[in-house]
């Protein structure tokens, strides 16, 4: 995995509830980062042009740098090894929101969800940079700053497309409908999302920031896609996986299953 900055130990005060709540938060933020972060690395070698062969892999390694930071902090909390979180568990194990289960698709398809992605990943990241547990605080302010070139990149990307010929345009507007169920269950509900906010770890239930985040796509994706169908998370949105994420799954755990043991 790429290199990372460091980050503070979790804090000793945390009761039982406490910790089991916040490794139940971060695991699934650090396995969205990993997920995309692994789907988008696909495209180095193959992007439309050179340029984004060299955007969409720096935006890739960033994604997968901040999973490696969140697994380190969970390890830290759980008393786990972090590259055992990353790459040693099986597939239904992981915890990435459905939005991440789909295979690369075309680039008007990976565009579609790296913009929903992105554009509710700030939404959450704003909420954990206020938490109350300063050392998922510390690190999501980091990545908040990282995470703005990605918003401004992407939305780049949907503005060209959308503006493109027909057929093109076409291709991105069947990609955000398709995918328009899924990217709700970024703020899928957790088991502990009332001791997250009874501790101060989130600011508000995660049903508040998804209409939060409502709010704020809506206006943007209907004028390109028209009236979006009314859609919420489900309790499920981090359990159900997909035979295109176990082939994933396989590539990325490849080399650490060579070598049980190994840290790599």
């Amino acid at each position: 995995m790429a290199e990372s900055a460091p980050v503070a130990k979790a804090s000793p005060e945390l009761n039982e509830a406490g910790r089991e709540a916040l490794a139940e938060l971060i695991l699934g933020v650090a396995d969205d980062e990993f997920v995309i972060g692994c789907w988008d690395s696909e495209w180095t070698g193959i992007a439309p042009m050179l340029e984004e062969d060299v955007a969409t892999s720096s935006i890739a390694q960033d994604e997968i740098g901040h999973a490696r930071a969140l697994y380190e902090l969970l390890a830290d909390l759980t008393g786990d090894d972090a590259d055992r979180i990353a790459f040693g568990r099986a597939p239904d194990a992981y915890r990435h929101a459905a939005l991440l289960n789909h295979a690369r698709g075309d680039w008007a398809f990976s565009v579609a969800r790296r913009w929903l992605y992105e554009s509710a990943d700030a939404v959450r990241l704003t909420a954990l940079a206020s938490s109350r547990w300063a050392p998922l605080a510390q690190l999501t302010t980091k990545m908040r700053r990282e995470e703005t070139y990605h918003r401004l990149h992407v939305d780049a990307w949907l503005r060209r497309l959308a503006d493109a010929a027909p057929d093109v345009r076409e291709r991105l507007v069947d990609a955000l409908v398709r995918l328009w169920p899924d990217a709700q269950e970024v703020f899928a509900p957790l088991l502990a999302d009332e001791e997250l906010v009874r501790a101060g770890f989130l600011p508000e239930p995660l049903r508040a920031l998804h209409a939060a985040w409502q709010e704020t796509v809506r206006p943007v994706l209907e004028p390109i896609t028209g009236a979006l169908p009314p859609a919420e998370p489900s309790i499920d949105g981090r359990t159900r996986r997909t035979d295109d994420f176990g082939w994933l799954h396989g590539q990325f755990t490849m080399v650490a299953r060579s070598i049980e043991g190994a840290t790599w």
